[in-house]
């Protein structure tokens, strides 16, 4: 939806932000490599039901054709051809898999920040809303005694909160901790 067009409902309000976070979505992944285009598509495939059935009848064909099949066993049990393989599959599947998570983590950090952003905004436009409230309430003589009010007033302080979250955390982990050791 246009910026200037009115909301008609919520359906239409939900339905402009769901496009909106898309559109920011595209624009972030695409600048991609080709390679992490490349591992990007390496993991879709990789986690899909065709790339199990495509090696179950790819390892159920190599065991038939070194065991019990009339020809050649290229590769007789104990497998270790086909360990081989199947280790250094594992090696790029590996690799293919972690470059396209670094991706993936870049959005949701971008994501993160998005949001941060966007609580921060909402955590100032309500502590102006509150004082212009209270100023409202104040010029028509309403009286207000909720002794909430004055902290609710006061702006949050990100790094005031940041610092008390770690002094939270660290003594919630102090407290897991076992006790030292005596030495005897």
């Amino acid at each position: 939806m246009p910026r200037g067009d009115t909301v008609r409902s919520i359906a239409d309000l939900l339905k402009a932000n769901v496009e909106t976070i898309r559109r920011l979505d595209v624009k972030a992944l695409r600048p991609q490599s080709l390679t992490d285009r490349l591992a990007s598509r390496v993991e879709r495939f990789a986690g899909s039901p065709r790339f199990i059935w495509i090696h179950v009848l790819w390892f159920a064909a190599w065991i038939i054709a070194n065991t019990i099949a009339p020809i050649h066993h290229f590769d007789p049990f104990p497998f270790t051809f086909l360990t081989l393989v199947v280790s250094l599959e594992a090696i790029f599947l590996s690799a293919f898999i972690l470059m396209s998570q670094n991706v993936s983590s870049a959005l949701s950090d971008r994501r993160n920040q998005l949001d941060l952003q966007i609580n921060l905004l909402t955590e100032q436009e309500n502590t102006k809303m509150l004082k212009l409230l209270v100023g409202i309430s104040k010029h028509l003589g309403v009286r207000c005694d909720d002794p909430d009010l004055r902290i609710l007033e006061e702006e949050t302080r990100p790094e005031q909160l940041a610092r008390q979250i770690d002094r939270s955390t660290s003594a919630s982990s102090d407290e897991h901790e076992p006790p030292p050791r005596r030495r005897r």
